[in-house]
């Protein structure tokens, strides 16, 4: 007779080892198709930029650099400044609306053909491909006692792994500093600590998550896997099974009448599982481990071609589709977030196209409200603080308009100050009280370059004083 407490026991172990099972190395296969030739192009596009961009130079200067110490970000021939913040802000909501829209018209785009994480994956399992081999004799080299020919290929695979990590590290510190003056360092053996730093941390970071973490990186630490759903709808385009069409499946040769046996499309050969580089089948449905890569689709396309059966039993569908209903590409969620994205984008990129690269700040003292001079004069004394943002040297004249009888005074007409750094400057206004009809006025200070009149700024300031009558 079976004891009780064995049973539960037993149950609770068959419960952790779920819950604990041991990863287990997934070894996708290579495909061919359209999908996995739009896959590569994204990786040489996007890993190309990455790589090569911080190379290039523009107006003296390196094309992309964030200069966090001269706080200064030099990108395409525009500098930003730590006052243009506002345009980090609207670049995430781009970003996150981006998103938004992508994944509620076609699923998760970004992961499968865009992500940092799927992209280094791509090449660092195409390194891989190359040294151990395709799907088959990879797994027959890990199965295999451990030798001269694989500690020959494995040694060199991780030792291709490293190399290409330090140099993805080494290129992420050349967008923060110059990257040639970064390469010198590193010829000199004089790199400094905080870019020694980093250039081993984002290495490490690449090594771990693209040799060997990679689809736990998706399945368990990324937060997108979990909330992409609430996006989904019955009219998005995602990766399905037409289990209506592959359905009952059965393996059987080429030329088989699938009809006389009952058959469906699907002849159960799980290449779609085999090509998958999160291992799962999609012939299960819709999951959340699936990252859009389309593998999948080429997988199954081929096989179907060698049957002479049509193409996309594994296909691109909305669930509408799927249940024989129409589908609707433009509803309201795809409206409005594509409206959204274009007004953002448009503002983001007019405000960039009219950006004055100059900023008046006017600090009044506060101190005392106001003061009168031996002359009996009311004076109120400010403090300029001027941003010139362009990388030339500007001289500037300052105006002002308040009363017709207020008067400027400053130790100088005109005021020089070089590209890309602040001067203060102090200045008084001044009035005869008798001029005064109220305690307060709003006054505008004009800051304009002189040898590059659109160069100018409006900066409203407050002058106080008594009231007279």
């Amino acid at each position: 007779m079976n004891n009780p407490k064995h049973q539960a026991h037993s149950s609770e172990q068959a419960v952790e080892q779920e819950l604990y099972a041991k990863h287990q190395k997934i070894y996708p296969r290579e495909v061919h198709g359209i999908f996995a030739t739009l896959r590569i192009l994204g990786v040489l596009v996007l890993l190309g930029l990455y790589y090569l961009l911080p190379w290039f130079s523009w107006d003296g200067h390196q094309a992309v650099l964030f200069d966090l110490p001269a706080r200064k970000f030099y990108i395409f021939g525009l500098t930003f400044w730590p006052q243009d913040f506002f345009y980090l802000a609207a670049l995430l909501i781009i970003a996150g609306l981006s998103l938004f829209f992508f994944t509620a018209l076609a699923g998760r785009l970004w992961c499968g053909y865009a992500c940092p994480q799927t992209v280094w994956t791509e090449l660092f399992l195409w390194i891989e491909r190359k040294i151990e081999g395709d799907r088959p004799k990879q797994m027959k080299l890990a199965k295999s006692p451990w030798n001269a020919n694989k500690i020959l290929r494995r040694g060199s695979k991780q030792a291709v792994w490293i190399l290409l990590s330090l140099w993805t590290g080494f290129t992420f510190v050349g967008y923060f500093t110059p990257i040639t003056e970064l390469w010198q360092s590193v010829l000199q053996l004089d790199l400094g600590p905080w870019e020694t730093f980093w250039v081993f941390f984002y290495g490490f970071a690449t090594y771990g998550n693209a040799g060997f973490m990679r689809e736990q990186v998706c399945i368990y630490m990324c937060p997108y896997a979990r909330f992409q759903s609430a996006m989904f709808d019955k009219d998005t385009l995602v990766i399905s099974y037409d289990a209506n069409r592959g359905e009952p499946r059965g393996a059987r040769k080429r030329g088989t009448d699938k009809q006389e046996k009952g058959l469906g499309d699907c002849i159960d050969c799980t290449l779609c599982v085999q090509a998958c580089p999160t291992g799962i089948d999609i012939r299960d449905g819709l999951q959340y481990q699936c990252i859009g890569c389309a593998a999948c689709i080429d997988a199954c396309n081929e096989v179907m071609d060698k049957m002479d059966y049509p193409r996309g039993l594994v296909r691109y569908t909305t669930e509408n589709t799927l249940e024989g209903k129409p589908t609707k590409v433009l509803r309201p969620r795809i409206v409005v977030y594509g409206l959204l994205l274009l007004l953002i984008t448009a503002a983001v990129f007019y405000s960039i196209a009219t950006r004055i690269p100059l900023e008046l700040n006017v600090m009044r003292d506060r101190n005392t409200l106001y003061r009168e001079t031996n002359q009996g004069l009311v004076e109120n004394i400010y403090t300029l603080k001027i941003l010139n943002m362009d990388e030339a040297a500007h001289t500037y004249r300052l105006t002002v308009d308040g009363p017709p009888q207020m008067e400027l005074h400053m130790a100088r007409e005109t005021l020089h100050v070089e590209g890309g750094s602040v001067t203060q400057l102090p200045v008084q206004l001044r009035i005869d009280p008798v001029y005064l009809e109220k305690a307060g006025y709003d006054v505008e200070f004009h800051l304009q370059a002189i040898d590059q009149p659109e160069l100018s700024v409006t900066q409203t300031g407050r002058f106080i004083g008594p009231v007279m009558r």
